[in-house]
């Protein structure tokens, strides 16, 4: 796995690569490496100042992606060991980087003034130690054009965003929490592809209520989808369809109603009873009561759901009693 850092200045960078480094076995790479072997070889001085404007210089005349293509070129001789790559800087950097299927780029943050505190702190002999210099450092990376360094542009492609406000422990337990190390973070779990598949049929259903999907599975293979809304011929639910959806109703009332078949039932009538029976259900919402019977009829043997309705006690209670399993994917 190759895991990407960018940030601010004095934001935990450097925290989160060693942390990375002594837990997990990882080795520390950077973009400056590369720079500092080519201000070596021109016999120049190893300033940050130095390092910025000849990124900016390659950057200029290789592209603004040919400091990562010279990395990623050395990470790839030697592919199956485990990388933490620092000082990424500009979004066609990390475009590069993302050529990799094993790259995964993480966000740090902190406010200002704790970040001005920290470098303060660390005595750096090239950094500011004035807040006002401080600040117009800042602004100058975060913000520059064309082939200058563009952190603030480069830190919204992040994967993760990490915000280190608290102490060093307290970042060392965040970075745990998110688990940056799981090869899931490069390929998702059965569990969680399923369940983002469902989310993203719920993302076809036009219901005024309520957006929800199901996928059936049998054998980590997809049977069938569904998303809510009205029956086939029937006026979309967004256009009026279905009156009780766009009336002013409470939740969870005059259900006998609604016309709008659910996601679950979609899912069921594609998949027919005899692909249905013995499958598991990955549903963004736990069935109602009523898709509850109609999934134990089906003789579907697992459901697993990420959201839950306000009216639920019932739907849990028959899943238990006809013995069907049920698991909740947040």
């Amino acid at each position: 796995m190759i895991i990407g850092l960018v940030g601010t200045i004095g934001a935990g960078k450097q925290t989160i690569l060693d942390y990375l480094q002594e837990k997990y076995g990882y080795n520390s790479v950077s973009c400056s490496d590369v720079l500092r072997d080519m201000l070596k070889e021109q016999g120049k001085e190893l300033t940050r100042d130095n390092l910025r404007e000849l990124g900016n210089v390659t950057r200029k005349e290789g592209g603004n992606g040919a400091i990562a293509k010279i990395l990623l070129e050395k990470l790839r001789n030697n592919w199956k060991a485990n990388y933490v790559v620092d000082s990424i800087r500009h979004p066609d950097e990390v475009a590069v980087l993302r050529t990799s299927p094993l790259f995964h780029l993480v966000a740090v943050d902190a406010d200002l003034r704790l970040r001005f505190d920290r470098v303060k702190a660390r005595k750096r002999e090239q950094d500011p130690v004035t807040l006002p210099a401080f600040v117009e450092r800042d602004q100058r990376e975060m913000f520059g054009t064309g082939n200058e360094q563009r952190i603030r542009e480069t830190m919204e492609l992040a994967d993760e965003l990490v915000l280190n406000n608290g102490s060093v422990e307290e970042l060392k337990q965040r970075v745990d929490d998110l688990n940056l190390v799981s090869d899931e973070r490069l390929r998702p779990s059965w569990d969680d592809y399923f369940m983002r598949l469902a989310r993203l049929a719920a993302q076809r259903s036009n219901c005024m209520s309520r957006k929800v999907g199901s996928v059936l599975t049998n054998n980590n293979r997809v049977i069938a989808t569904g998303y809510n809304g009205t029956p086939k011929g029937v006026k979309n639910c967004n256009e009026g369809g279905c009156e009780r959806c766009n009336s002013a109703v409470a939740k969870g009332t005059s259900l006998s109603e609604c016309l709008c078949l659910h996601g679950e039932e979609n899912a069921i009538i594609e998949a027919g009873r005899t692909r249905a029976e013995g499958s598991t259900i990955y549903t963004s919402f736990l069935p109602c009561l009523w898709c509850t019977k109609m999934i134990i009829q089906a003789g579907i043997k697992e459901v697993v759901f990420s959201e839950i309705y306000d009216l639920h006690e019932a739907s849990i209670k028959l899943f238990e009693t006809a013995g069907v399993l049920i698991r909740r994917l947040k």
